[in-house]
């Protein structure tokens, strides 16, 4: 069960970016308002360069709005912090570390690995790399080291967990795996999770929430809620609809949205 009940609002967030040559001002975000409460799996997707990962740069404190705040449960957002964990791209993992102690790393920061070598345990089986627990990021394939990345902030149930792309460098099977993987541990914490993904389907599958959104400034276009039981099956009817109302809103559909 969750530990933690948490309210997440965006208030008018806009986000600019002044180039270093030139007084111009790229507008990566344009009033963003919004909310998003723990038990939720909002999917963000749109086009390159609408503003995704910037809206998770701003939740996790890595950047500051140009206007607006960020808030949680009414305390401004003014910097990172352990109840929001963030998931990159790429996999950011400790040379210097075997996958074991990479991902053990936080929970020993925080004094609390003796009693939870088991939880690590887990982790690795979940990832399928019992076989190379013992081993450095540098030994590691792109796939393998981006699903070390991924449990490492897992296992330490964030309130807000902030996921940007991270599914992208695995082969279709062990992406589908993880993503049930992942659903597994947000619907047993019931954390608020936030997702960047190109891929609508994965969008679909994984949110209770999709915000679709659209570039130059990026803004969000559509909020839709994914009213389907789960497991959710990417091949039924509501399923298609879905996926063909949002490829619409991006204008992928072949055809106007009705």
């Amino acid at each position: 069960m969750n530990k933690t009940h948490v309210t997440l609002k965006l208030d008018n967030v806009s986000k600019g970016f002044a180039k270093i040559e030139t007084d111009e001002v790229t507008h990566a975000l344009d009033h963003i308002t919004t909310t998003m409460e723990s038990g939720e799996f909002i999917s963000l997707v749109g086009p390159s360069g609408c503003g995704k990962s910037t809206i998770l740069r701003l939740i996790a404190g890595l950047i500051q709005p140009t206007t607006g705040t960020l808030t949680v449960d009414g305390k401004v957002i003014e910097g990172p912090a352990p109840d929001r964990g963030m998931v990159f791209q790429k996999a950011t993992l400790f040379p210097w570390l075997t996958v074991w102690d990479n991902i053990a790393f936080s929970l020993k920061m925080q004094g609390k690995l003796k009693g939870n070598e088991d939880k690590v345990e887990n982790m690795i089986k979940i990832i399928g790399l019992e076989d190379f627990k013992d081993d450095y990021p540098a030994q590691l394939s792109g796939g393998m080291a981006q699903r070390v990345a991924l449990v490492r902030s897992l296992i330490n149930e964030p309130d807000i967990l902030l996921l940007d792309e991270p599914l992208g460098a695995l082969d279709a099977f062990t992406r589908m795996n993880m993503q049930d993987e992942i659903l597994k541990i947000w619907q047993r914490k019931q954390q608020l999770a936030i997702m960047v993904t190109h891929d609508v389907d994965e969008a679909i599958y994984m949110g209770t929430r999709v915000l679709v959104m659209d570039a130059h400034p990026g803004r969000v276009i559509a909020d839709i809620t994914i009213d389907l039981p789960a497991p959710r099956d990417r091949s039924s009817q509501a399923f298609v609809a879905y996926r063909n109302d949002i490829l619409n809103k991006l204008h992928f559909g072949g055809r106007n949205a009705s």
